[in-house]
């Protein structure tokens, strides 16, 4: 018996309306839309010819340190200076702190359309494993609507800040799904990555490094992430956000590093809202955008996800964690506004996000698991164009969030 039956759904690359059939929280069966055929099912939902697509995946945020901007009268003028400030902030931090302000921007990211997330969550002699702790117990809270997978992030570096790395392998053993590193942040950017590879083969978990964030290729320490990734059998297991270091690369070098972070296996988050805020500040005149060269990456075959990062703090002062936000921005910046660029850009939501987390049985396929969003508009490129509402959202072949909106126009109904 079906659970739940999508009527008359537009789907990414089919040409005819389907018909979603759903069991079990799986994916049993895409049919042909035919108008008036009423198959049975315990509950349906009329799409009317409305884009789904699979649900949205958010590769990269911190929930720990969002929401910030009500407690920090300034804004950063480097990625530099955001990490001091919110290093001297997190001193305040307390678990019931961090836990209302992660489940603020959970329940954001849950309405407009967010099904799975990798947070990366700070471990370090400041705040200990607070921020561990209380992201674990949110993974288990939110279970029904969205898979959180946790990244141990060292946000204030490893050798700069003694008794890290004994804190990340304890966040690790605590069921961390990644280990994350920023090697700009300490004083020995070559072990610091070493380090993190180490841990990542001691405990068999994937790798996420927040890389070059400046404007000019003055690190590059992607390239000894790249030669890592071979050296230990990493491939397809790492993922690198910002990268904002390669914009500034000639037009060779940038193709060049493309094909060798596909043949790495390794996927890339740009991270518009954050890269677009704090990269460009030494220029007066025609500043640098700052984000990674999204087109030339996807041109390669590299996996190009667009995410968040941060919401409302030093690092991005705005934000509701809505990734079609993210896409948008990506349009503009990137130059990315023709129908199949549009396309290409839900893709960096959905798919390719999908990809570099390795999230299993995703898409919109039989078998399939059934997590899915429904979107107000009747083409796919609109929902970077019309930023449309989501009236339905699917998780594990459940409703769990239901739009109504209504609007208005009462200017039209008076005298004039």
């Amino acid at each position: 018996m079906t659970d739940l039956l999508l009527r008359g759904c537009v789907l990414p690359g089919r040409p005819r309306l389907v018909d979603i059939s759903i069991a079990n929280g799986r994916i049993t069966e895409l049919l042909t839309h035919e108008p008036g055929v009423r198959a049975p099912a315990n509950e349906r939902i009329d799409v009317g010819g409305r884009v789904v697509t699979p649900g949205l995946v958010e590769a990269h945020i911190h929930l720990d340190k969002a929401l910030l901007s009500e407690r920090l009268a300034t804004g950063a003028e480097s990625a530099l200076d955001a990490i001091r400030m919110v290093a001297e902030a997190k001193r305040g931090f307390t678990a019931d702190d961090i836990r209302q302000r992660s489940c603020r921007v959970l329940d954001m990211a849950i309405a407009a359309g967010t099904t799975a997330m990798r947070v990366h969550v700070e471990v370090d002699p400041i705040i200990g494993l607070t921020s561990m702790e209380t992201a674990l117990a949110l993974k288990q809270e939110y279970a029904p609507a969205i898979d959180l997978r946790l990244c141990a992030f060292a946000q204030e570096g490893i050798l700069q800040a003694p008794g890290t790395e004994g804190l990340l392998r304890r966040a690790l053993q605590m069921g961390a799904d990644a280990i994350g590193g920023v090697p700009y942040n300490d004083r020995d950017a070559d072990q610091h990555i070493d380090i993190v590879f180490g841990l990542a083969q001691a405990f068999n978990v994937d790798v996420d490094f927040h890389i070059d964030f400046f404007d000019e290729p003055a690190h590059m320490h992607i390239r000894k992430v790249i030669d890592r990734t071979h050296r230990t059998g990493w491939r397809g297991r790492v993922a690198v956000g910002h990268l904002s270091e390669a914009s500034a690369l000639p037009a060779v070098e940038q193709k060049e590093l493309a094909e060798d972070l596909a043949k790495a296996g390794i996927g890339v988050i740009s991270l518009p809202a954050t890269d677009l805020y704090l990269m460009g500040r030494n220029d007066d005149i025609n500043p640098p955008r700052g984000l990674a060269p999204i087109r030339r990456l996807l041109a390669a075959d590299v996996p190009v996800a667009l995410g968040t990062n941060n919401v409302r703090n030093p690092f991005t002062p705005v934000g509701t964690a809505d990734l079609a936000h993210m896409a948008f921005l990506a349009s503009v910046a990137a130059h990315m506004g023709t129908p199949q660029d549009l396309r290409t850009l839900v893709d960096c939501l959905t798919i390719y996000p999908a990809r570099i987390l390795r999230l299993p049985d995703y898409g919109i396929v039989q078998g399939c698991r059934a997590d899915l969003v429904v979107w107000d508009c009747e083409r796919v490129e609109d929902i970077v164009a019309a930023q449309p509402f989501r009236p339905w959202v699917i998780k594990n072949g459940r409703v769990t969030v239901e739009h109504e909106r209504r609007i208005r126009p009462r200017w039209k109904e008076g005298p004039r």
